[in-house]
């Protein structure tokens, strides 16, 4: 094994120096740290990065837990986090905790085992009490799109229920009273703020939101599809569709051309999140903007920073806001 004074006597200067140039340390001339860096690189020389982190009492790496690979939310979540890291040169450890209780758990726990300090958590499944003694064992635990009260200093976070109501008053204001809820069959947080925001809205304009006019499904362009199947077949008279994730909204969109219903002549529709998908579809959604690399980018300064040391605040918390991003999905209602 290449060890630093290997390097040392390679490159003729002192195990010192060599060490220095590994952690970036001062008192090194730009071209003594190039020659040591060559050196390294032709004896194929890799540092323990272990060891470094005792050394310098800095994180080496950032730990990342998603729910999905696949999902285009996750992918923009997974990038922001990903410059975030490279951005602060510390590598990135990503599990996957799918969509369940016990794979959340086993991903952070398979963190926690490579004894990373430094983690930004996408949790739905796992209960508030598992995830606040979780977030005992790494200083640098950060939840996104999560609220816990009992640490709300760790959390970043949407605020669904604002984005529900949002939602609501804009296809209001385009003159829609038939308004129909396309929305997730998962009973996570984010489903309950949204559709609640939604709820109070229409209720404030004399609009009851009964149960035929939201249908649950998978929160994906099929279940989309599905969930629209199932409101026509039932009967319900809509104008205007909103959709949990601009995924279902796709979905929708295309049983309704199915249906030789229009978007928007014949019916609105809205999404949410503002993926990449939403710029593409035919109309080309509106929907609301997930602010998710804004809180993504944060999160990761937070998880860093608490796994260096820094204190946090207790009596505060990252909240943010979704916005409207008007496209051409939405129309005035004339019937």
């Amino acid at each position: 094994m290449i060890t630093i004074k290997d390097i040392a006597e390679a490159a003729n200067v002192s195990p010192a120096t060599v060490s220095r140039v590994i952690n970036n340390g001062p008192k090194v001339g730009p071209k003594t740290r190039e020659h040591v860096k060559a050196v390294m690189d032709k004896m194929g020389y890799r540092p323990n990065i272990n060891a470094r982190a005792l050394v310098t009492q800095k994180s080496t790496s950032l730990g990342l837990v998603l729910a999905e690979l696949m999902d285009p939310f996750f992918a923009t979540y997974a990038d922001a986090i990903e410059k975030a890291a490279r951005k602060a040169n510390t590598q990135l450890l990503m599990s996957s905790g799918s969509v369940q209780a016990d794979t959340e758990l086993k991903a952070i726990e398979t963190l926690l085992n490579h004894r990373v300090k430094a983690m930004v958590v996408h949790a739905k499944f796992l209960d508030d009490d598992t995830l606040i003694e979780l977030s005992k064992q790494a200083p640098g635990f950060v939840l996104i799109n999560r609220y816990i009260d009992a640490i709300k200093h760790r959390c970043v976070w949407l605020d669904n229920v604002a984005g529900g109501r949002i939602m609501a008053e804009y296809v209001l204001k385009f003159g829609h009273r038939k308004i129909a809820v396309i929305s997730s069959d998962f009973a996570i947080e984010d489903r309950e703020g949204r559709e609640q925001g939604i709820t109070e809205s229409l209720s404030e304009w004399g609009i009851e939101l009964n149960d035929s006019q939201i249908v649950h499904a998978a929160p994906n362009q099929e279940g989309g599809e599905i969930a629209m199947r199932q409101l026509l077949a039932s009967g319900a008279r809509f104008t205007a569709i909103l959709a949990y994730n601009d995924a279902m909204a796709a979905g929708a969109i295309n049983t309704l051309y199915d249906h030789n219903l229009e978007v928007p002549k014949d019916v609105s529709v809205m999404g949410f999140d503002d993926v990449l998908q939403a710029q593409f579809c035919r109309p080309k959604l509106t929907t609301m903007n997930y602010p998710i690399e804004l809180m993504a980018s944060q999160a990761a300064s937070l998880a860093l920073d608490y796994a260096q040391g820094k204190q946090p605040d207790t009596d505060v918390t990252y909240k943010y806001l979704p916005t409207i991003v008007a496209r051409s999905s939405v129309a005035r209602c004339i019937g």
